[in-house]
């Protein structure tokens, strides 16, 4: 059997309906790269070696090219026509989560098929270009489904119409359990070749579920895809559980736990369901997050009615206290190169963010807005830290630069908390209340939102229960 191209992964899938059973084997892809043609309709195209997806088209033969960035993207999509890859139903169901990738994020308009003027094409035939601009289409999405010894091949070209040229081909295989792992990771590929970033639909988020009335809430730690598919329930609900955070590298999770009724930060084995108590403070330990490189924890710790805050090294379980400022230290969250934490503190009088090196030195305040400001998180690009912020009336979610300055407000309601951001820093993800109508929680839900860094492109995210604490994953691998 050939040898994987680029790369394999070594992340695991989450099939599982209930609790206790978590994870499916590793599941292993391989890719490989489809070579450029200039071929009529019907001739075959060689799978060439492997070409990076970012290589430059080739010359384009005439016409304005469905290559742009974001921001042009965002107000002016790009319409695209994506076609039932060749193989029936599978091919289907494929390009339908495609579709849905693209449209979630709002840089792109999927083409009704109604509008089709002909099928699409296989991936050894190139496309009537005039069929493709006649209905307004500057990329267009081709390609086949196929058994390969008992796995699934999935094949597909991306033609940017205009300049009637190819810019994307690429295969993947794998285990036909799998197909949506790659239907997300189409709609990577397809993104970043045409907006310039990584896309990050091919990941996961983490959330606390909730059911039963608001008085008598059950919480449960719960994961799904980010599009809201393969939903799994990792905890049954016996003990309140709060705050999870992915691992930056490992099938892991940190979150923290009321079990025996000693509020407590655990870790949490994906593929095991093992968890474990991380640290011995013999008081309340909270709002946990991994360090970039997942070696340490950083947390709070309760003390003498504040709270300070720790790092503990996985590898040793050595602690270091970082503040101990006598005030309500907490959130702590790294910068992505892990030299700095930002963190929400009361040591001012107000609740207000405030910025300290990774080994606790230098502490400064960031936040200067009126309100209060909670939860923040920095940006995997580095650029931004997003936050709650709470007012008299309102609560909102917006973004500031880690100097403090260029605060934004994304999205303001009756109750909004707890932002994460994408892989790719472009995304943001939240949770949001709805008011009650009476002392038992009538009319009262919760649910996950996401939106653009600009404010763009708000909607809500399907879960089969009340929802909130999300975090997102890294892409997988």
């Amino acid at each position: 059997m050939a040898q994987p191209v680029d790369f394999k992964s070594t992340r695991r899938e989450f099939i599982a309906a209930s609790a206790g059973a978590v994870v499916a084997p590793a599941v292993a892809f391989s890719q490989s790269s489809l070579g450029q043609s200039s071929q009529p309709p019907s001739a075959p195209i060689p799978i060439a070696p492997s070409r990076p997806p970012s290589a430059s088209p080739g010359p384009a033969a005439s016409g304005k090219s469905a290559v742009i960035d974001v921001d042009r993207a965002r107000t002016d999509p790009i319409p695209v026509a994506i076609t039932d890859l060749r193989g029936g139903e599978d091919g289907r169901r494929i390009s339908q989560v495609v579709t849905s990738d693209l449209a979630s994020c709002g840089l792109f308009r999927p083409i009704d098929p109604a509008a089709f003027v002909s099928a699409g094409s296989g991936v050894a035939d190139v496309p009537n270009w005039r069929d493709w601009k006649a209905i307004g289409a500057q990329a267009l999405v081709t390609g086949n489904v196929s058994n390969d010894g008992g796995r699934v091949r999935v094949e597909f070209r991306l033609w940017d119409v205009l300049p009637e040229q190819q810019i994307q081909g690429t295969a993947y295989t794998t285990d036909p359990a799998h197909w949506r792992r790659i239907a997300h990771k189409m709609a990577d590929a397809i993104y970043e070749r045409l907006v310039g970033e990584k896309g990050y639909f091919d990941t996961r988020i983490v959330y606390i579920s909730g059911t039963g009335p608001k008085d008598r809430r059950t919480k449960r730690l719960a994961i799904m895809d980010q599009d809201g598919a393969n939903n799994s329930f990792l905890t049954e609900g016996s003990s309140l559980v709060l705050t999870p955070r992915f691992h930056p590298s490992r099938e892991q999770i940190v979150f923290m736990s009321y079990a025996g009724n000693r509020p407590r930060v655990y870790t949490y084995d994906l593929g095991s369901g093992h968890q474990q108590v991380l640290g011995d403070f013999g008081t309340m330990t909270f709002a946990p997050r991994y360090s970039p490189d997942g070696s340490s924890v950083v947390m709070s710790v309760f003390r003498d009615q504040g709270s300070d805050i720790v790092v503990v090294d996985l590898g040793s379980r050595r602690e270091r206290r970082l503040t101990e400022s006598g005030a309500i230290d907490t959130s702590p969250c790294f910068s992505p190169d892990g030299s700095q934490i930002v963190f929400n503190s009361d040591r001012g009088g107000d609740q207000q963010l405030y910025l300290m090196s990774a080994s606790g030195g230098g502490v400064r305040r960031l936040s200067f807005g009126t309100g209060r400001y909670a939860t923040p998180v920095w940006s995997p690009r580095g650029d931004l830290i997003a936050f709650t912020k709470l007012n008299s009336e309102t609560f909102a979610i917006g973004v500031m630069r880690p100097d403090g300055s260029g605060e934004r407000i994304l999205s303001e309601s009756f109750a909004v908390e707890g932002p994460t951001f994408a892989p790719n820093g472009r995304v943001l993800m939240f949770w949001r209340e709805s008011p009650s109508r009476d002392a038992r929680g009538s009319g009262f839900s919760s649910r996950l939102v996401s939106v653009d860094i600009t404010g763009f492109n708000e909607h809500v995210i399907a879960t089969p229960t009340d929802a909130s604490d999300p975090a997102w994953s890294p892409l997988l691998a």
